[in-house]
């Protein structure tokens, strides 16, 4: 189970009773949330083989029926979905393979966990998609395509589309992942230079029948954005895909390759991806195993067990990460000085996914940028305030931290020694700046990935 490898350090330096309670309780519930989506339970949680017969949430497949069972996906959460898939079903796989990142820690009989980049796309990604889509591809009706699907599939199973070079797709990622564009967005631009996201791998598999499990990361679980949909419905258009770029004033410098080719689409020249009226979809059976609501309500159910007002905000939470960690403070702020919403002692806890708009050349994520901006606002309380950001996947933006938790305590040790918050946040160098205080959350890679999860011890 994913744990919290520096919380003694982050508890036991702070000396006053009440702060060092806050950051047990902050750092405890956030445990219990990482718990709580571990990728092998919530298959075990929702699959159920009972002699032939499949149960998988509000569907049932008796296996007696299909000829093959292959395996297929991508995503953080690949290798451990994979190894529940396989504690399931054993020997009933045919064969599998599942693109997950490198450094892959867990091993699996029949299922082959091909290692790719995150969250750049990269050649092996490419190699690895490309086999998914032959054996798709070989699939005939009397069987059964099992598709694991998590946050982090789209970076992880790249396939450009005939014209684009993996270089022109990698410099639009990168772009966009800067641009303060939302997940959503972004994933309408990747499926439109994909010949395997965006509903393409289910115009492969068919006539196969497709269960598609599915480990959330996208807010609201639009199931199309979830790894950029592969075996589901794409919505969005070719327009959508211009409009997104234009939006970010990525238009004009994206690569030429891509501009000619979304700009052919928008003319009709180039095939849309598979819209709902496919019959491909009509094979595809789709369960959601967990999401960020799943980790919050962990959460909520232990501090509410720990004696606290407990009150889970929302799980859609969007939007600058700077401007959120000032919300999540100003709410700390009116527990302390109203009652409002709730009374002391008291938790909010948020579930989301915000954004950062990268305008500095410093070193952070968004659940660091976002506990950067509430500490600023934590100064001066008449109350004990600790507010955590975690990144459910143990990996917030290009750092090795999982966030970070900070304290009213924060910016006056900051100031000690000589740091202004100001500046590390206008520079988007959250990471050094909690580097130096030694309040970065390290989880390593978990292995799962439902989003963030934000929230305010006040006591």
């Amino acid at each position: 189970m994913a744990q919290i490898k520096n919380k003694t350090q982050l508890i036991e330096k702070n000396d006053p009773f009440p702060l060092k309670k806050a950051r047990t309780l902050a750092i405890g519930s956030l445990e219990r949330a990482l718990k709580a989506i571990e990728p092998k339970n919530l298959m075990h949680s929702k699959l159920t083989l009972k002699g032939s017969f499949l149960n998988a949430s509000d569907f049932t497949f008796d296996l007696k029926k299909f000829q093959h069972i292959y395996v297929l996906g991508g995503g953080k959460a690949g290798e451990l979905m994979a190894e529940g898939l396989e504690e399931i079903l054993g020997a009933l796989v045919t064969e599998g393979l599942v693109n997950v990142p490198y450094r892959s820690k867990h091993t699996t009989r029949i299922v082959e966990l091909h290692e790719a980049s995150h969250p750049v796309p990269d050649e092996a990604g490419v190699e690895g998609t490309r086999r998914m889509m032959a054996i798709a591809g070989k699939a005939e009706k009397g069987d059964l395509l099992i598709c694991l699907m998590s946050g982090g599939g789209s970076s992880l199973m790249p396939l450009p589309r005939k014209g684009i070079s993996l270089g022109d797709e990698q410099e639009l990622t990168n772009s966009l992942l800067k641009s303060g564009a939302t997940i959503t967005e972004i994933n309408s631009v990747r499926k439109h230079l994909s010949a395997f996201k965006g509903g393409w791998l289910a115009k492969a598999a068919y006539p196969a029948t497709v269960l598609n499990l599915i480990l959330s990361d996208v807010v609201g679980d639009p199931l199309d954005s979830i790894a950029s949909g592969p075996t589901v419905a794409d919505p969005s258009t070719f327009q959508d895909a211009v409009n997104v770029l234009k939006k970010y004033d990525l238009w004009l410098n994206a690569p030429d390759s891509v501009k000619a080719l979304l700009s052919d689409g928008v003319k009709g020249l180039i095939e849309e991806t598979p819209k709902a009226n496919d019959e491909a979809f009509q094979k595809v059976f789709n369960v959601v195993l967990g999401n960020t609501r799943t980790a919050c309500l962990a959460a909520l159910q232990y501090l509410e067990a720990e004696g606290l007002n407990a009150t889970l905000l929302s799980t859609t939470v969007e939007g600058e990460a700077r401007h959120v960690g000032t919300v999540l403070s100003a709410l700390a702020h009116e527990i302390i000085d109203s009652g409002n919403p709730v009374g002391k002692p008291a938790a909010l806890i948020i579930g989301g996914e915000t954004t950062v708009t990268v305008k500095g050349k410093g070193a952070g994520g968004r659940n660091q940028e976002l506990a950067l901006s509430a500490a600023m606002k934590l100064q001066d309380l008449k109350g004990t305030v600790v507010i955590a950001s975690l990144s459910t996947d143990g990996i917030d933006g290009p750092t090795d931290a999982a966030g970070a938790i900070v304290d009213g305590y924060t910016i006056p040790r900051a100031s000690q020694l000589g740091l202004d918050a100001e500046e590390f946040l206008a520079n988007n160098d959250s990471y050094k700046f909690f580097s130096k205080l030694g309040d970065l959350i390290h989880t390593d890679p978990t292995g799962t990935n439902v989003n963030d999860i934000s929230l305010a011890i006040i006591l």
